[in-house]
């Protein structure tokens, strides 16, 4: 089959999606998610064997939508797009600027959307070099990430905050080693650790959403860290956890 028509018969399987989704949510996050361009990156992941198919929307937000896709062999993984023409990224430049990585892109959404989608790339491989367990980095390609799907295949693992723990303590504990592993290792804040961006699966934490993480060197790395541990430290409170937010700053800024 020429390859000019395999693409317009995966767009058309694309497109069939928004006839059978009768949620008008689902329909307007369609529209601004499968725009010409992006089915085109979507497209070329595609071919390159990335992943067989998309099955299904997991999550959407002000940023951009994550799909659940599979690959021929069976295996499952995440797809995020960033919406390059509705997204609201007012806050994305102060997480940018000061980073070594990416430079003169003041005033160019399209860029820095791109450039914000290869940061969680980068993010990713670092955090996991670093120990820290996020979902495994598989490919990027302008404002797309393919990523490890953390679920199975009932369902995606649900957020901290959704998940009650039978013994929250553990969990403390691991999510500020992991802050600890990110700051000394990958020399990398998160930037905006909540029970928002983890996943527990098989009663374990994720971290998720390091699009934001900066360097150490960064001007508000520090700032940015002790929010991060107060979020921990403030929301394992109310699980009955005791914990001591300087002190946990202390052990996690040795070198």
């Amino acid at each position: 089959m020429p390859q000019q028509e395999k693409y317009h018969e995966f767009e058309r399987e694309i497109d069939s999606w928004r006839v059978r989704k009768k949620d008008s949510s689902w329909r307007k996050s369609y529209d601004e998610v499968f725009d010409q361009q992006n089915l085109m990156i979507i497209y070329k992941l595609f071919t390159d064997g990335v992943f067989d198919k998309l099955d299904f929307p997991i999550s959407t937000g002000k940023e951009g939508n994550v799909f659940r896709a599979s690959t021929k062999d069976g295996k499952l993984v995440a797809v995020k797009i960033y919406r390059t023409s509705t997204s609201t990224f007012t806050d994305m430049a102060k997480y940018i600027q000061g980073d070594p990585r990416f430079r003169g892109l003041a005033g160019r959404k399209r860029k820095l959307i791109y450039a914000w989608a290869n940061k969680e790339y980068l993010n990713l491989m670092a955090f996991d070099r670093a120990g820290v367990r996020v979902p495994k980095p598989i490919a990027q390609r302008q404002n797309v990430v393919v990523m490890e799907y953390i679920g199975d295949e009932n369902e995606p693992a649900r957020e901290l905050r959704n998940f009650r723990l039978e013994d929250p303590e553990p969990i403390a504990r691991k999510i500020l080693d992991y802050v600890r592993l990110a700051y000394q290792k990958a020399k990398l804040v998160h930037s905006d650790m909540s029970e928002f961006n983890i996943l527990m699966f098989n009663e374990e934490p994720v971290i998720i959403d390091v699009g934001q993480a900066v360097l150490l060197e960064h001007p508000n790395a520090q700032e940015w860290l002790e929010r991060d541990v107060n979020n921990v430290v403030r929301y394992f409170k109310k699980q009955g956890v005791r914990l001591d937010a300087a002190k946990e700053l202390k052990e996690i800024r040795k070198t």
